[in-house]
């Protein structure tokens, strides 16, 4: 079962472009979308909803602003989208979480610490409290975390390290709280397969062409319950996708989880 994972920027944006292209192309069975930027009711063209059967648009009531989407080949169980944690401005679509027969996959796009580091401390709690709930649906069932986590986690994981030391998505209270994910018992599908693997990245700054030179992040993820450490294969970044300053992240897992 092919899952993606796609930081859109824009989803309105993204079908002008390659869109129903690219779902032509890989054909996933599950795509989780972050960063839509659009309303609930978008009318998504029939070419995808006629494949896509399952979808479902989680808009942050703040027009042009964050929020998820998932669209699925395969009927969910469930859908739940009321995560918001303790601090959590619980209008900005941040999450979305589907039931299937044995695993819950999650969609997230975590919040940004912003310039000077001005929400870091929000950034923490949140992922603290989004942490928590991971934990309380694995109780369940295990999960597959997947989304823009706004974080590069450690030195390969950007081009840049020491020059972003104090910059959002590199602090060390970011690093160490993503840290805190894999500690709790979630695997990091890419980098479990491809430990030593440089120059790996998923997002690209639109200035000084960035992708071009590949001077990018990796940000992109598919977490994974340590429960599935064998259930899994083929973790990809898909960067020659492109319509976004985000690429496409992917993984492989086994159809009797669905």
């Amino acid at each position: 079962m092919k899952l993606h994972s796609w930081n859109v920027n824009g989803l309105r944006a993204v079908l002008k472009k390659n869109f129903e292209e690219y779902l032509a192309t890989c054909s996933p069975d599950i795509l989780m979308l972050q960063e839509i930027k659009c309303p609930a009711d978008l009318v998504l063209p029939q070419s995808i909803t006629s494949v896509y059967k399952h979808c479902t648009l989680r808009p942050a009531v703040r027009p042009g602003y964050s929020g998820t989407a998932l669209l699925s080949k395969i009927e969910p169980l469930s859908v739940d989208c009321s995560f918001a944690g303790t601090l959590e401005n619980p209008h900005e679509g941040r999450v979305i979480a589907a039931e299937y027969k044995n695993i819950f996959v999650v969609n997230a796009y975590v919040p940004n610490a912003q310039n000077e580091l001005a929400r870091l401390d929000f950034r923490i709690a949140w992922d603290r409290d989004f942490r928590a709930y991971l934990k309380e649906l694995e109780r369940k069932k295990p999960v597959a975390v997947c989304g823009d986590f706004n974080c590069a986690h450690q030195p390969i994981d950007l081009e840049n390290p020491k020059a972003n030391e104090q910059n959002p998505g590199y602090s060390i209270e970011e690093r160490t709280s993503f840290g805190e994910h894999l500690a709790a018992g979630f695997i990091d599908s890419f980098r479990d397969k491809n430990p030593e693997l440089a120059k790996a990245y998923s997002w690209w700054s639109y200035r000084t062409r960035a992708r071009e030179r590949n001077v990018g992040w990796r940000i992109d993820y598919w977490l994974l319950s340590r429960a599935l450490k064998n259930d899994f294969c083929d973790p990809a970044i898909l960067s020659d996708i492109t319509g976004s300053d985000h690429c496409p992240v992917a993984v492989t897992l086994d159809d009797s989880l669905f």
